[in-house]
């Protein structure tokens, strides 16, 4: 039988093209997907984590509409300067001589604390993350296989001219010097956007991270980095490449023309570039530049659960700019406790999930196909997941089944959940949990001896440790968030 998600055909957003196009794979009945990974020099900031939650919905759509996914995200652990125009320093090595530490302990633990978020924020594990260190002697083999035509060298390293290659930029839309995707002037270069392939180790210089090359010890540049490993681990033409939206003027433009000048042609090395808008935070705390950042941990440490800005990403389309603001990540942790509540329902009262055989489910269904098929539009899809929680009068394990479906999805963890799991404790909180118990316990007994002043001070005392007491709601009390 046709399911619903082979109904609708997946129309995604190129960003090459500037409209959308039906998605076709490369290779019958898979999906090759690389994602621009972090660089491992500092945490992630949530807006960083948008990226993620994007890409792990596209593989999630693509794993629902029936396709074999095989999803690479990098980790770029040498060669990204402070600067992306190919100006300023290392950032592994500055952030290494700031910490006085190794800079392999720094990319280590800041790659750990990367997985940390990922896990938090439940998105899947990649096919393979693809350490950017283990494929240099692929990149520097990758650069001299393109050297002769398209490259020359400096006293600084090797550069690409972009002048070799056919319509540089046109991701960018910088059909002059002056476009989005200029480069910072380095002297001797040719043109201004040419970029380095091969950065050279200055004399009297040393690095932590450095390798022997043709041109001269040094690292490679950090655009190769990801040709190289799309390349070798999906090849070219792969299916999609994602990232940020400012991945879109610089990064993405150089990948393009290396992967044109390695395959020799004037193929892009992916069929679709997808870009998720900015994060804006009105605050001014999401630069990593501002000392103490909008983290993940930072939400936790309020008492608000990772999954609730899950949520708040996707109630917004991956295209549109998302504006972070506390009052707007609180409602998103309400809607999240919401469906938890309503899905903890349906457990209760089903054995198991059924198979979807009612007509106004499987209508759902379809309508739910279509708004993640629409450039994944997950704002619309959420809409129609509530519609399935208010079908009070269907079978809860066919309702089961259905929220099963749309979860995989949306990858809330909503068959998991219960409620007490979003009750985290703030860490400003001057109360434990089992003392929390204790009191609610004395309560009772003061309200049964009908000693409503004894009670009424206990409840104070509660509330002024930032606690709230529910009277008849089984979970009995949650954390008041103050933010």
């Amino acid at each position: 039988m046709t399911t619903p998600a082979d109904t609708a055909p997946l129309m995604l957003f190129n960003s090459l093209t500037r409209s959308l196009e039906p998605f076709a794979p490369v290779h019958p009945g898979e999906a090759r997907v690389y994602s621009c990974g972090p660089t491992v020099y500092n945490y992630a900031h949530l807006g960083n984590m948008r990226a993620y939650v994007f890409a792990d919905t596209l593989g999630r759509v693509l794993s629902f509409k029936g396709f074999a996914l095989k999803h690479i995200i990098n980790i770029t652990d040498v060669g990204h300067l402070t600067d992306d125009g190919d100006d300023g320093e290392d950032k592994l090595e500055k952030a290494a001589a700031a910490q006085a530490q190794s800079i392999w302990d720094i990319a280590r633990h800041y790659t750990e604390a990367f997985w940390d978020d990922i896990k938090a924020l439940n998105i899947r594990q990649p096919a393979e993350w693809s350490i950017a260190t283990d494929y240099v002697p692929k990149m520097i083999e990758f650069a001299k296989s393109i050297a002769d035509k398209h490259c020359y060298a400096l006293p600084s390293g090797l550069y690409f001219d972009v002048s070799t290659v056919a319509d540089y930029g046109s991701l960018a839309r910088a059909a002059t010097e002056a476009g989005e995707g200029r480069i910072e002037a380095v002297e001797g270069k040719r043109n201004a956007q040419d970029f380095a392939i091969w950065r050279r180790t200055p004399p009297g210089e040393s690095r932590q991270m450095e390798w022997e090359s043709p041109w001269g010890p040094g690292a490679p540049g950090w655009h190769l980095e990801c040709s190289v490993m799309s390349e070798a681990l999906l090849g070219f033409p792969f299916d999609i490449h994602t990232g940020g939206i400012d991945h879109r003027e610089i990064h993405h433009p150089n990948e393009i023309a290396q992967n044109q000048a390695f395959a020799c042609s004037h193929g892009s090395g992916a069929r679709f570039w997808m870009h998720n808008n900015f994060l804006i935070d009105r605050t001014g705390k999401m630069s990593k530049s501002s000392g103490e950042f909008l983290r993940l941990p930072l939400l936790v440490s309020k008492g608000i659960h990772p999954l609730a800005y899950r949520l708040m990403c996707l109630q917004a389309h991956y295209r549109s700019e998302l504006e972070f603001s506390w009052d707007n990540l609180l409602a998103a942790l309400t809607r999240l406790k919401r469906l938890v509540m309503a899905v903890a329902t349906l457990r209760g009262q089903a054995a198991a999930a059924e198979a979807v055989e009612h007509p106004r489910l499987a209508q759902l269904l379809g309508d739910f196909a279509a708004a993640v098929s629409d450039d994944l539009n997950t704002a619309k899809a959420l809409t129609v997941l509530d519609e399935v929680l208010a079908q009070k009068k269907i079978d809860a394990g066919q309702r089961l089944a259905a929220v099963a479906a749309m979860d995989a999805v949306l990858g809330l963890d909503l068959l998991r959940l219960d409620r007490a799991d979003l009750r985290l404790r703030p860490a400003a909180a001057s109360i434990e949990a089992a003392q929390i118990e204790r009191q609610l316990m004395l309560r009772k007994e003061a309200r049964a001896d009908k000693n409503f002043a004894a009670s009424d001070a206990i409840r104070d005392d509660l509330v002024a440790a930032g606690v709230e007491v529910m009277d008849g709601d089984p979970l009995g009390w949650e954390w008041r968030i103050e933010v």
